[in-house]
């Protein structure tokens, strides 16, 4: 790669994890758990959509907030400015572990957020065997948290240069802005080269009929990393956020760590999670704690969205390394009415429901999206090109290399009154369960056309109508509510899609 970092005061080149660690307990916004793992408080408490800009020669036709090239040079030599004055941290390593996929990654980021520079370095995969001084990144953040740039949101500024392969940062000391700066221009490099990127979980799950690969594709905190973590006849995650779709089938794997959310955070629900963010190894991000270095996972006085970053090293993991072929793929929906907790699609159907990305939004999203409907092609907010090639090479893949899709509801059925029903983790986790070894019973709904379960075991009788949701509204006297949802959702779905001027005709007509 012809890029070079712009020059600083000092660099300190490839610190261990050890250094990486200790110094962050020197930060003066971090404080020691009593689990002995430094949580450190930020400013910036998620990720930054509205301060989040492509380069393009034509800003204005892009589908994205976009800047021009000419305003690309100046925040840039503002930035390369800033970092000669700074002392600054480079961490490399490989986003994907699989020797024919890795991409080689670089962060150079202020020594001041070292807690970035030890949070990345846990999530990168990397190689004893490599010489530092000749590993070419093909993929590079430039991140600078303590320098604002003025006439953007709140002074912030996330500048994605995809033809560069570069991401600049500006003013944002959120971890996520590091991640997803890297994945966000690994999510081109995959779709240029045949496959697809997938904002999933990824996790192997032993059945009598063999072990069985499923994919979780979700938008943060609708449940993507609870549901790949939640045991089922002894199943292992193996990668928590990005898996790519390739055209021969395979899917490979990003991180070798995960990025949890903590709110809510309990031994009971989330044990493998729990245990690992309770290690000294971990780093925090924006949980509670008080004076004496007790953890609160559920007070929310801060932010919903405290944060961990593990090693899959510290727990009982798969081996990301021997990924193949996926069997299934579940689409996560935190909904409240009319979908139900499990759907079985095909085909063009398939793809369109991957289209929606249809939930409800959380913390993660900030504000913006805190407990607003949304729908997000691919539930990817970080695809940084035209949504309609995320559908058509979806629905493109699934052709060639058919496996199993599902829409999973991880929020509740009727409402959210005392008349409604919560889907809950243990009836997700039925749910996955007899995905995996084929004990479902389907049949066709009426309304969607899509496959509905008749029963799952492990889920009770009197809970069957979290199932089908036409069921728990018939019964709480609300058939004429049910029918006009159908109808609007429905209508609402095809207005959507069609704005994809490039989508399939076939993904498009599949809704309505």
């Amino acid at each position: 790669m012809a890029f070079a970092l712009p020059a600083a005061r000092h660099v300190h080149g490839n610190l261990s994890q050890h250094e990486l660690l200790d110094r962050t307990h020197q930060m003066p916004n971090s404080r020691s758990t009593d689990y002995g793992a430094p949580n450190v408080q930020t400013q910036v408490l998620a990720r930054s959509k509205a301060s989040t800009f492509i380069v393009s020669d034509d800003p204005a036709g892009e589908p994205h907030q976009a800047i021009d090239r000419d305003e690309w040079e100046r925040v840039s030599a503002a930035q390369d400015a800033y970092i000669a004055e700074q002392e600054m941290i480079v961490v490399d390593g490989y986003i994907g572990n699989a020797p024919d996929r890795r991409v080689p990654a670089r962060l150079y980021i202020e020594a001041s957020n070292v807690n970035i520079a030890g949070m990345q370095d846990v999530l990168y995969f990397h190689d004893a065997h490599d010489d530092a001084d000749g590993f070419d990144p093909e993929l590079v953040v430039i991140y600078t948290p303590n320098l604002p740039m003025a006439d953007y949101p709140d002074d912030r500024l996330i500048a994605v240069n995809l033809d560069l392969n570069v991401t600049r940062v500006f003013n944002s000391d959120y971890f996520g802005e590091s991640k997803k700066g890297g994945l966000r221009m690994w999510n081109k490099l995959v779709q240029d080269r045949g496959g697809l990127a997938l904002h999933a979980g990824c996790k192997v799950i032993p059945t009598p009929r063999g072990d069985r690969v499923g994919l979780i594709v979700g938008l943060s905190g609708t449940g993507k990393t609870t549901t790949t973590f939640t045991r089922q006849n002894g199943s292992l995650p193996v990668q928590d956020d990005f898996v790519a779709w390739w055209p021969d089938g395979t899917v490979s794997a990003t991180e070798a760590g995960c990025f949890a959310k903590t709110y809510a955070l309990s031994p009971q629900d989330e044990p493998t999670i729990y245990g690992a963010v309770t290690k000294p190894t971990a780093y925090l991000e924006n949980v509670s704690q008080n004076d004496g270095g007790h953890v609160d996972f559920f007070d929310e006085s801060y932010t919903k969205n405290g944060r961990a970053v593990f090693s899959f090293s510290e727990i009982e993991a798969a081996d990301a390394s021997k990924l193949e072929q996926a069997h299934f793929l579940l689409i996560l929906n935190r909904n409240e009415n009319v979908i139900p907790a499990v759907a079985r699609l095909e085909g063009p159907q398939a793809a369109a429901f991957f289209m929606l990305g249809e939930t409800t939004g959380t913390a993660a999203g900030g504000k913006d999206e805190e407990g607003k409907f949304l729908r997000v092609p691919g539930t990817n907010p970080f695809f940084p090109m035209n949504h309609d090639q995320q559908g058509n090479r979806f629905l493109e893949l699934l052709e060639t290399n058919p496996i199993e899709v599902y829409i999973m509801n991880t929020g509740r059925v009727g409402g959210t009154d005392e008349r409604s029903k919560k889907v809950l983790i243990p009836h997700s986790s039925a749910i996955v369960k007899g995905i995996a070894e084929g004990t479902i019973e389907w049949e066709t709904d009426p309304d969607f056309g899509y496959q509905v379960a008749r029963s799952v075991p492990g889920i009770d009788e009197s809970d069957l109508d979290l199932l089908q949701p036409r069921r728990l509204y018939e019964a709480t006297d609300r058939g004429d509510e049910y029918a006009e949802r159908v109808t609007k959702l429905k209508a609402e779905r095809a207005e959507f899609l069609a704005q994809f001027p490039s989508l399939s005709a076939e993904i498009v007509a599949s809704v309505s």
